[in-house]
Parts: C-alpha cells; structure tokens; sequence
C-alpha cells in the first residue's frame, strides 16, 4: 500500500479525540511510508492530519473542487494540490489516487464517499480496503445499522465485512496490509430475483 484515502470532517468535532486520532493516524502511515490522499483542505481534521503527515515528512496529495477552495479553505502547503471542477471529479481522482480508504469521524460528506466507495466495491468496481476509524465508538451506531440492513436482508454479510473497523490506527492499517478481496455477487437471491412491474 502506498497511499491511503482518508476522508473526515472539515470540523475538529466536539472532542479532543479526534484530532488525536487524525495525529496517531497521520504518524502510523509515515511510519509505513504510506502517503496521504484527501479532500484538501485546511480546517478541521481535514488539515489535522494533513499538517501532521507533512509536518512527520510524509507525502500530502489534496483534491478539491474550484467552488470549495475558499469555503474549505484549500491547504495551500501540501506535496500535491489538485483543483477540480466538481465534487464527481474529486472522489473520482481521490478513489484512482488511493489504494484504500479510511472514514475517519465527519459529518454526511465523509458519509457519502464512504458509502460511494462501499457501493463501487460491492458492485465489483474496485477490490481496495475500506475500513473506519472507529474513535471513541463514533461509528458504533453505523456499524450497528450495517447488521440491520443484513439481518433485513438489504445487504449481504459478505458486503457488509467489506467495511473493516477498528479503534486503533496501526491496527486498522494492519489489516488493510493483509486484505484480500473476496468476490460476491450483489443480490441477495439472484436466482430468484424478480422484476417489480406496477
């Protein structure tokens, strides 16, 4: 693994731990010469753990879009900055740019990648790590939700495993090292599936 996605909030939160969790991160992936993709921006844990990896001489590639680069205050000192025209062209080159990716705590925009990167990889799109940093049990309740969706029958356990969690950065980055990608089919009873007409 050479460079890792991490997509978190353009806010610090309301708890001290996350943005020492971004550091711990940060740390643990120049550590293992692992360099650093994200949204690119300046404020939050967004340019905590960016500050970070590149205070610690890791490598920092940033992408965001033209619109956002005053509202997120677009880092300005990192490695690579790339500005795009919109928020498709973002994760698309944020997703070709990484080798896995890492929900780190953040609000419905760290949400929505996460769940865009889960889709690609459930569908067969890309067959790369995607695991959660789970601070301080931040996602306890999503991981939660993921086995009701399973036990409704809405996701597959297969697609759910698909997203690794784990309190402990070097850990989380210890299980993406030895991941082998496991293929499924999407439907839950593909021979049986039917055509809704109403």
């Amino acid at each position: 693994m050479k460079s890792l996605c991490v997509y978190c909030g353009s806010s610090p939160g309301a708890s001290s731990v996350y943005a020492e969790a971004a550091c711990i991160l940060a740390k643990a992936m120049v550590n293992d010469n692992i360099a650093l993709v994200y949204g690119g921006g300046n404020v939050g844990l967004m340019g905590i753990i960016a500050d970070e990896v590149l205070r610690l001489d890791g490598e920092v590639t940033g992408v965001i879009p033209k619109a956002l680069l005053d509202k997120e205050v677009g880092h300005r000192g990192l490695t690579h900055l790339h500005i795009v025209k919109d928020m498709h062209e973002r994760k698309a080159m944020m997703a070709e740019l990484s080798d896995g990716f890492v929900a780190m705590p953040g609000g419905i925009g760290t949400l929505e990648e996460l769940f865009e990167v889960l889709t690609w990889s459930q569908l067969g799109f890309h067959d790369k790590p995607i695991g959660l940093l789970n601070v301080d049990g931040f996602y306890d309740g999503l991981i939660q939700f993921m086995q009701h969706l399973v036990g409704q029958r809405f996701l597959r356990s297969e697609h759910a495993s698909l997203m690794m969690h784990d309190p402990d950065p070097s850990a989380l980055l210890k299980r993406f090292k030895s991941y082998v990608p496991a293929r499924h089919t999407k439907w839950l009873d593909q021979a049986t599936a039917k055509t809704i007409v109403p």
